[in-house]
């Protein structure tokens, strides 16, 4: 930490957000006027990479350092235990720690709002009482249980839903005014902070505010498009060019009441005099596919509107411009760590694992990825590769089942929607390792749409072919390579064990009849 370096952090995760669909990254649309202002005196990253495409991962990343197979928490082990966090870490050395969210993977239950010392969930999708103390265990025994996985999946299916049926009349949209209240409030009572945001609004399905969507969406009716995107995946829907600029107004118009209330933040840092002696660190998580390469939100790939997401960083040991090196979101943990002058590296409870200060991960030092004796299995090559991993998709294909079921499709047990995938990715380059289906390969230079597979091309591309090398290093340093995928089945008749609250909340989230 230098003399400059600011005392607070405010970390604003736009959960869903694609980097395109906002005016710093040359949208045409005005979309993000406030962001565009907050540009002008941050670092704009061009080239920003998530470790995964969804938001359970990807938070459990940037709160602990590690990639998603080094932390485990994913659908298939859905908390996150045995790893301290950046919030226990910061607490421990005196910092007041909050997270406030709309987003329901973000809780106790989970164990991502671990060390906070305030957080607050505005999409509770379970009883409190479930969400800490022993029931909070219960639910990592259902997951350690083969016999019982399948209530543990139901289970997991209802955070990944709740959104989509309760969205409609009190959705994440309706949430972000307060989760941005309550964050105001914690840093006008804080003396030192560290304040996380995850913002929902971006995330299907879409219902904003009617002043966004009559500004971005005119004569649009939200009910009307498809705003499931199992339904189209499956097969079971398909989608008209005419539907798809509706979705993408209405997705715009979401983006566009985030900004409003993120300037509303940081006008708020402004007035009370704690906006210059505060680090502010704005990304996306994951973005969201609307009809590229055949597919609608943000499963079953990697494609780079997914993974190459949104980062900007106000710092004044940062100028205020555009970067278009490579960096990694996991990278924003040690930058936050070496922002506060804070080590790391002491385990919160025994035996947990826990990521010290690596200063050639942070982009506040001048050693920034100049990766010499690797800490972790990413730090690879020269710096310019960034890992991506995307495991077994238990939730999607659950839903996905279920919808191409209802409209008499059966689907390919060897296709993208039972594969695991891991990627490799430089600026010009990226290789996609696949295990039921052929590998990806695309030139992001020449082919940024990412067209034309190179993976079995005749020709061997000389960059590819380097691409691909790393990714098998950094598979044999996460522990080995995906072969194959388990198969994923969860069935009604397992949750019939449940008690019968259980099963009256599955019966209202339509999952039982």
């Amino acid at each position: 930490m230098t003399s400059e370096s600011p005392r607070n952090v405010l970390f604003v995760v736009m959960d869903t957000v694609r980097k395109d669909h906002l005016t710093p990254y040359g949208y045409d649309r005005p979309t993000t006027p406030g962001l565009e202002d907050f540009a002008d005196e941050a670092t704009v990253f061009e080239q920003a990479v998530a470790p995964a495409p969804w938001t359970l991962p990807v938070h459990a990343s940037l709160f602990t350092g590690m990639y998603p197979s080094q932390h485990g928490a994913d659908q298939e082990n859905p908390y996150l235990d045995g790893a301290t966090t950046l919030a226990e870490t910061l607490s421990a050395e005196g910092y007041d720690t909050a997270c406030y969210s709309s987003n329901a993977w973000i809780t106790p239950y989970t164990h991502l709002t671990d060390g906070f010392d305030d957080q607050d969930n505005f999409f509770e999708v379970m009883p409190g009482d479930f969400l800490s103390g022993p029931l909070a265990k219960a639910w990592q025994t259902l997951n350690d249980n083969e016999a019982l996985r399948a209530i543990a999946d139901k289970l997991v299916s209802l955070g990944n839903t709740a959104h989509e049926y309760l969205a409609g009349g009190e959705g994440a949209d309706s949430k972000t005014p307060a989760v941005i209240d309550q964050a105001m409030d914690f840093i006008d009572d804080s003396e030192q902070f560290f304040t996380f945001v995850n913002l929902m609004d971006a995330h299907l399905p879409y219902h904003p505010p009617d002043e966004f969507r009559d500004e971005f969406a005119p004569g649009v009716d939200s009910t009307e498009v498809c705003q499931n995107s199992k339904e189209y995946n499956s097969g079971a829907r398909d989608i008209a060019d005419d539907e798809w600029e509706d979705i993408r107004g209405l997705y715009d118009a979401e983006i566009a009441h985030i900004d409003s209330q993120l300037t509303r933040l940081f006008d708020h840092l402004k007035e009370t005099g704690r906006w210059d002696d505060t680090m502010v660190v704005v990304c996306a998580d994951h973005g969201e596919l609307h009809g590229e390469h055949d597919l609608y939100g943000h499963e079953f790939c990697l494609y780079d509107p997914l993974i190459n997401v949104p980062l900007m960083v106000k710092h004044p040991a940062l100028d205020d411009d555009r970067r278009e090196d490579q960096v990694e979101l996991i990278d924003l943990y040690h930058t936050v760590l070496d922002s506060l002058g804070v080590d790391g590296g002491n385990p919160a409870a025994p035996g947990d694992e826990a990521v010290g200060l690596d200063r050639t991960r942070s982009l506040l030092s001048e050693s920034y990825r100049q990766f010499s004796e690797p800490t972790d299995p990413g730090q690879r090559g020269d710096g310019d590769y960034a890992f991506v991993e995307y495991s077994r998709p238990v939730v999607e294909l659950k839903q996905l089942e279920e919808k191409a079921k209802d409209a008499g499709i059966t689907l390919s047990e060897q296709s993208r929607f039972y594969s695991r995938m891991r990627a490799a990715r430089r600026t010009d380059a990226k290789y996609v390792r696949i295990d039921r289906i052929e590998d990806e390969a695309y030139r992001l230079d020449e082919d940024p749409e990412e067209t034309e597979n190179l993976a079995d091309a005749t020709e061997t591309d000389d960059i590819i072919a380097e691409t691909e090398a790393m990714l098998a290093e950094f598979e044999s340093a996460i522990g080995g390579a995906w072969d194959s995928a388990d198969d994923a089945e969860v069935t009604d008749e397992a949750v019939q064990e449940m008690d019968e609250e259980a099963q009256e909340r599955l019966r209202d989230l339509g999952y039982m009849e």
